[in-house]
């Protein structure tokens, strides 16, 4: 790297220490290292690919958009509409459904690597990525598994560093009391695929989310009798309002009208549709649903059945977990109820601390600078997805942070052509 006055030349071979000569292919990248290809990482490649910027973009696992293609239940559709899932400068093709499913969106998302030539490494784990003040450079370390070499260390030298693991990269499964006594099957709503193998099964849900429900309701329709764990309040709203996203409906009252009141229209006219959730032991928050949004990142969950089933008994409510015992669970209202299956609808979380040395994410995200300005850190650090925006801020996010990076590139490159060129002017001045 070398332009003027506020940088100096730096010669890459003294970043680089005697014992990682062997070790450690060490490789200069001419532009940004983008870390995940799922979504968040695509949408920012293909705008510094529109731009003419180079870039790398590592994928730890063999596909781009694991999460979705590894880690999803086969069910599963978006849940908003799809103008407001698609990425920028690539929409859904037409004959795609308003709510595609997950194969479609996989379909799409390979489409738009193909459309923007987005080839990541993949099988190449990041272990920890670390910016060198002495320099003004990060330093990614990865661990690349290969089938024919096994397994190769790589350290990336760069300027930029964008972040867009997602918030969902690493399960959460809580501890229980007495579940490793349980003796029945056990699994991350991440490993869940279907309810045809529960058949006729008492299955335990743990978590009242949209994935929660989903399950629930997958469950139900395949004839188990599910009960779903509800420990906290939670929005429950329907998906569509008179034909019309719900999200959509709430996303063009804002134009007009405070968020609060917006909350308000929303939480009358569900209260006209599903009824009063409370009675059937889905305890509203006290914030409303957009606000809860906005504050605490909590997504409501935007029902396509489940409460049907629950206002019939199909799906039962019941209380958080006291303990597990053989084939059964007491729960903390005393209840003890026979089942023979447990599925952690628990969440997902970030792995970033895990790699990210010396550098708190959270500095960049949405406790220090909430949406739209939660996407860019110091150093050429850089955060997409991260807003609790779903795939429209991510969206956002992504062109932010590829305009940013782009200027910045092209001004440093312009600076390193106009050094060449008067160096050049002297060495000819010489003769």
């Amino acid at each position: 790297m070398c332009s003027n006055n506020n940088t100096t030349c730096v010669n890459i071979s003294s970043l680089i220490q005697p014992e990682d000569v062997f070790s450690r292919r060490c490789i200069w990248v001419n532009g940004p290292v983008i870390v995940g290809a799922g979504p968040s990482g695509l949408a920012v490649a293909a705008d510094l690919k529109r731009q003419e910027v180079p870039f790398i973009i590592l994928e730890r696992a063999n596909c781009i958009a694991s999460l979705w293609q590894n880690r999803t239940y086969d069910r599963l559709k978006l849940h908003l509409p799809k103008q407001f899932c698609q990425l920028p400068n690539l929409p859904f093709p037409e004959d795609f459904p308003e709510y595609p499913t997950k194969y479609q969106f996989i379909e799409y998302l390979e489409s738009y690597a193909t459309h923007f030539d987005i080839r990541p490494k993949f099988n190449e784990t990041v272990q920890s990525a670390k910016y060198d003040k002495r320099f003004g450079l990060w330093r990614v370390q990865t661990l690349l598994r290969s089938e024919l070499l096994g397994y190769c260390e790589f350290e990336y030298i760069c300027r930029w560093l964008v972040v867009a693991t997602g918030e969902n990269a690493e399960k959460v499964v809580p501890e229980f009391e007495g579940l490793e006594h349980f003796g029945g099957d056990v699994l991350h709503a991440g490993d869940y695929k279907s309810g045809e193998r529960y058949r006729g099964k008492r299955v335990l849900v743990v978590g009242c989310g949209n994935s929660g429900m989903e399950v629930s309701l997958d469950l139900s329709n395949h004839d188990a009798t599910p009960s779903m764990v509800v420990r906290s309040s939670v929005h429950v709203l329907p998906r569509e309002i008179l034909g019309k996203s719900t999200f959509e409906l709430g996303v063009t009252m804002m134009k007009w009208m405070p968020v609060w009141l917006v909350d308000k229209t929303l939480l009358v006219l569900t209260r006209l549709l599903l009824g009063n959730t409370d009675k059937y032991g889905l305890k509203r928050p006290e914030i409303g649903p957009l606000e809860l949004k906005n504050t605490a990142g909590k997504t409501p969950v935007l029902d396509i059945g489940a409460f049907p089933k629950i206002k019939s008994g199909k799906i039962k409510i019941v209380a958080g977990i006291a303990k597990f015992g053989p084939g059964k669970v007491e729960l903390v209202d005393g209840r003890v109820l026979e089942i023979d299956s447990v599925v952690l609808a628990t969440g997902y979380r970030s792995n970033v601390p895990t790699w990210l040395k010396d550098n708190d994410l959270a500095e960049i995200g949405i406790e220090k600078n909430p949406f739209p300005k939660g996407w860019k850190g110091e150093a050429g650090l850089y955060a997409v997805g991260f807003t609790r925006r779903g795939l429209s801020g991510a969206s956002l996010d992504a062109l932010s942070v590829a305009h940013d990076i782009a200027n910045c590139w092209k001004e440093e490159t312009k600076q390193q052509i106009k050094t060449v060129a008067a160096r050049h002017r002297r060495c000819i001045s010489h003769f």
